[in-house]
């Protein structure tokens, strides 16, 4: 007897225990389908997936999970995005901590920015931020009288796109530094120098990759290509014009010798003129003192 009821009590636990276990993974089950369904309502963009937004109407909140004012914001938020199917819209949030290029691609600087898109053109929403100032804002179009981002800050721009790209250098540079300090105890002096040398070897290999790319494309000219061309020319020439061409360069040579010995005795000619009238003169002063 005893031994019977010791084993019935040891199944009664075992059965407990399992149905203790079952229970626990019921609610853990139901707890994360509740959160997929209040996560799925609102859609996490990312770098990955952040082109989804440029087809349809979205509203896109961008937020930081430090920030006092997105935490205020969150509720109203969750309520929009289960409220997206009737509105006719999509509801998307960014965290800027995980995604610093989306901050740099739609030039985020407060927190919390919301952004309407329509279709890829995209507007600032800068009403109240109340879930019934957002529903108005969307079901009587009030987003249609606001001026859309020009095209050159449009995010799906090049210059957008660069600007997300030196937001994640910026983000990549600060975690080598917080690396380079803290794990590694390099001081702070030592990982700027870092930085400082690698920046300098950096540009040295762009402008030395620039210039070859520049030769390539624009080659210069060598000077010696315009003396063999004179080579070549001279050489073609013949003898007798060589000759001809010595001719004439000791015809004009004498022509100006003969121009200058005329010059020259035109001259003395005319030098020679008064000395002559001075002695024709004397003799007839001499015969007027007598």
């Amino acid at each position: 007897m005893c031994s019977c009821s010791s084993s019935n009590m040891a199944g009664l636990r075992r059965v407990g225990r399992s149905s203790g276990w079952m229970c626990a993974a019921f609610l853990t089950l139901a707890a994360g389908l509740s959160s997929r369904t209040d996560a799925g309502d609102v859609l996490t963009v990312t770098d990955a997936n952040w082109t989804l937004i440029l087809q349809g109407e979205w509203m896109i909140k961008f937020y930081a999970p430090w920030c006092p004012a997105c935490q205020h914001l969150q509720t109203d938020w969750e309520s929009l995005g289960r409220q997206s199917e009737s509105l006719g819209i999509s509801v998307g949030r960014v965290d800027v901590t995980q995604q610093p290029g989306l901050s740099g691609r739609f030039l985020v600087t407060t927190l919390p920015t919301i952004f309407h898109a329509k279709d890829g053109d995209f507007r600032k929403y800068v009403s109240a931020r109340t879930i019934e100032d957002i529903q108005a804002y969307v079901e009587q179009k009030k987003w249609a009288i606001v001026e859309p981002v020009p095209g050159w800050k449009s995010p799906s721009s090049l210059l957008m796109s660069g600007m997300a790209n030196l937001f994640r250098l910026s983000v990549w540079i600060r975690q080598i530094h917080t690396y380079l300090t803290n794990t590694l105890g390099i001081p702070s002096w030592g990982s700027y120098v870092i930085f400082a040398i690698v920046t300098l070897f950096m540009g040295l290999m762009l402008g030395l990759m620039l210039v070859l790319i520049a030769d390539c494309i624009w080659p210069s000219r060598p000077k010696h290509r315009e003396d063999k061309a004179v080579v070549i020319v001279k050489e073609e020439v013949s003898e007798e014009e060589v000759e001809d061409i010595l001719m004439e360069e000791k015809r004009a040579s004498d022509l100006d010798n003969e121009s200058e010995r005329m010059s020259g005795d035109e001259s003395s000619e005319e030098e020679a003129a008064p000395e002559s009238s001075v002695r024709k003169r004397k003799p007839q002063n001499t015969a007027e003192g007598t």
